[in-house]
């Protein structure tokens, strides 16, 4: 769900494996792309004939690829970014609604003289906007991965179904990220209170310098105020892939969705509201493997919205899969 990865981005980060060296890469920016008077971060390795390109959940950088991105790299070409704002990008006086970020991700990869084919990976948010890619620019787009992927719809359908409990938990997420964006222009306490609830603190699974990397732009206005417009503006990325809705044909799809409620409290019996909401998110992803002849949903156990720090290696295998469909 969108507003998901801003809620539980420290708490998916906690239950994820131990670091490896390989996340050195992501600590410093990379390849800074010039679209036009100021910059996007761009990371890519390995080679091979299709390029997978990743793009992350609302308010995250490309360094929640980490554990997924380097071993897909072994196969083939596969680029991380960072949308505007975020990570080691340039901020930009627009948000980041999704034709803006097709838009900046396009200009990057043609600056950057990485040409197509493609396929696209993306969690949540960033899965709405792969989508919207895919519309835009379908003869460049070989193969789509969807990771709990933002629906246009399933704001309204899920906090129907909660009977209004997720647009009041938006509400309240919204109102704290405020309060988070008013504290990064006075500067954190280091170990107090905002400081762990706003950026999760420090992130056992990090080296020391991706943790430093991670820390220094949560904490920074630039960020918060990319990340607020960012999540101000979902409607508006709703109503843009609303309007660009169709079936993809038979484009090799794949749909991972969660097995785990991120609302469920551990220890507790699932409520009937809980239920509901999880069997329409179940409905939603079914809805969108329906959108070619060539889909496969799978439901990842253990995995809640964040599946690629939850559970990497099933997105490595999904990935691989859909690779695997694709002639060279």
């Amino acid at each position: 769900m969108i507003a998901i990865a801003a809620a539980c981005s420290a708490s998916s980060f906690a239950q994820a494996p131990a670091a490896v060296d390989t996340q050195l890469a992501f600590s410093h920016p990379n390849q800074m792309v010039d679209i036009g008077g100021r910059r996007l971060n761009l990371y890519c390795s390995g080679s091979g004939t299709n390029t997978v390109i990743f793009d992350s959940p609302s308010g995250m950088a490309g360094w929640v690829w980490y554990a997924v991105q380097p071993e897909i790299a072994k196969q083939t070409r596969a680029c991380i970014f960072d949308r505007a704002g975020l990570g080691f990008s340039d901020p930009a006086e627009r948000p980041n609604i999704s034709e803006n970020v097709v838009e900046d991700l396009h200009a990057a990869l043609g600056k950057a003289g990485i040409a197509p084919p493609y396929v696209l990976v993306g969690n949540s948010f960033g899965g709405g906007n792969i989508q919207l890619f895919t519309y835009r620019y379908p003869n460049e787009v070989q193969g789509l991965v969807l990771v709990e992927a933002q629906h246009e719809d399933e704001m309204d359908r899920i906090n129907v179904v909660s009977k209004g409990k997720l647009k009041e938990m938006n509400a309240m997420q919204a109102e704290y990220s405020k309060t988070c964006a008013t504290q990064s222009e006075k500067g954190f306490a280091p170990g107090s209170e905002l400081f762990t609830n706003c950026t999760g603190g420090f992130q056992p699974q990090f080296g020391r310098a991706l943790n430093a990397a991670y820390l220094a732009s949560l904490t920074s206005p630039a960020y918060w105020r990319a990340r607020n417009a960012e999540e101000d503006a979902f409607e508006t990325s709703n109503a843009q892939l609303r309007a660009a809705r169709r079936p993809f044909g038979d484009l090799p799809l794949m749909v991972l969705t969660r097995g785990v409620s991120p609302y469920a409290i551990p220890g507790k019996p699932q409520s009937e509201l809980n239920k509901a909401t999880e069997k329409e998110n179940f409905i939603i992803q079914q809805e969108m493997a329906a959108l070619s002849t060539r889909s496969t949903q799978r439901v990842v156990p253990g995995a809640g919205h964040i599946i690629q720090v939850d559970k990497p290696q099933a997105v490595i295998k999904a990935i691989k899969d859909l690779l695997a469909q694709i002639k060279p």
